[in-house]
């Protein structure tokens, strides 16, 4: 396309330099620039082909912010994740201001309960509740020394023993509890000699019951002795009270 435009303009240029006169024929007429006299158009070229594509433009200003949107919906719950490794221990911290002092406790009460007594007549009657009058231990006055009778204030469980001299008879004694034998006791007198019988038990108490030792039988077996030197004893204490 370009040679056939260069062509054309040489073969056009002759034949206007002829029409312009010229003081010096040696010298030759230029044409003033922009003079389009006598031109020929030239045949329309081919278009283009299209040119690299440009660069891209740079970014605009950030727009408003629009409205919040609406709260999806909630996902599935996920895997529980395994157990981190267990991190380094902290500094000791400061001690604490003390609380105030509670109140005491029911361990605080300590229950008691405990007799022993001894016979100081050696009179007993058959059947019926002996009456050790001699008294050696009986602060809490659970022993009624004018009945011969234990009577339980605490609840709870409960030791009993007895150690008594035999002499001139056969001893058959019981250890009651409401009025029903627990424990019986027999021993048999040697002649010209005195003896030693004694038994113990636990029994469980509840408030009001009564414990207490009588002979059992008729007169043959009411062999129990004491003076001086020799002593029948009967005792009781509580082990351990009920905390229902």
């Amino acid at each position: 396309m370009l040679l056939l435009r260069a062509v054309l303009l040489f073969l056009i240029l002759p034949s206007h330099a002829e029409n312009i006169p010229t003081e010096d024929p040696g010298v030759p007429i230029l044409l003033p620039k922009g003079t389009c006299a006598g031109w020929m158009a030239g045949i329309p070229g081919h278009p283009g082909h299209n040119g690299t594509p440009g660069r891209d433009g740079r970014d605009g200003s950030p727009g408003e912010k629009g409205e919040k949107g609406d709260a999806g919906l909630v996902g599935p719950k996920g895997e529980t994740g395994e157990t981190g490794v267990t991190g380094a221990e902290g500094p000791r911290g400061f001690p604490g201001i003390p609380g105030r002092k509670g109140e005491p406790g029911e361990g605080a009460y300590v229950y008691r309960s405990a007799f022993s007594v001894g016979l100081e007549n050696r009179v007993t009657v058959p059947n019926v509740p002996i009456r050790f009058t001699k008294i050696f231990y009986n602060q809490q006055n659970h022993y009624d020394g004018t009945t011969g009778k234990f009577h339980c204030n605490i609840p709870g469980l409960y030791y009993f023993s007895y150690h008594i001299t035999v002499y001139m008879k056969d001893v058959k004694v019981s250890l009651f509890k409401n009025d029903k034998a627990m424990l019986f006791t027999y021993d048999q007198y040697q002649d010209k000699n005195v003896d030693q019988a004694s038994g113990s038990v636990l029994l469980h108490l509840e408030v009001g019951d009564q414990v207490w030792l009588q002979v059992y039988g008729d007169g043959d077996h009411n062999g129990l002795y004491a003076d001086n030197v020799n002593d029948s004893t009967f005792t009781g204490f509580l082990l351990y009270y009920d905390t229902n």
